[in-house]
């Protein structure tokens, strides 16, 4: 895999290998994975913030969140790159992400 793989290649990779099993599973059932590994996020975080930081866990764990982003999105049919254009294209939203 390359150092800069992009998103679109990294979305591509994970509908290549998780799709037939993500597409079944649907949804809901996806999201609540996706939730689990946000939550697997914010105490790898809260251990950084501690002062017991476990950089591979942490790593691990963001690698995850986006792997459940990608593959909600794929069930979705939804192109992160194209939705990332409300972020790139133009002046982008101001203030707040929302």
């Amino acid at each position: 895999m390359p150092d800069d793989l992009s998103i679109r290649g990294f979305q591509s990779l994970i509908r290549e290998r998780y799709y037939a099993t993500d597409s079944a599973r649907g949804s809901a059932a996806t999201f609540l994975w996706f939730s689990e590994e946000v939550g697997e996020l914010a105490h790898a975080l809260g251990e950084k913030h501690r002062g017991r930081e476990n950089r591979a866990n942490l790593e691990e764990e963001f690698a995850d969140v986006l792997a459940w982003l990608c593959t909600l999105a794929n069930i979705n049919d939804v192109d992160l790159v194209e939705a990332l254009n409300k972020y790139t294209v133009g002046e982008g939203p101001q203030g707040t992400k929302s």
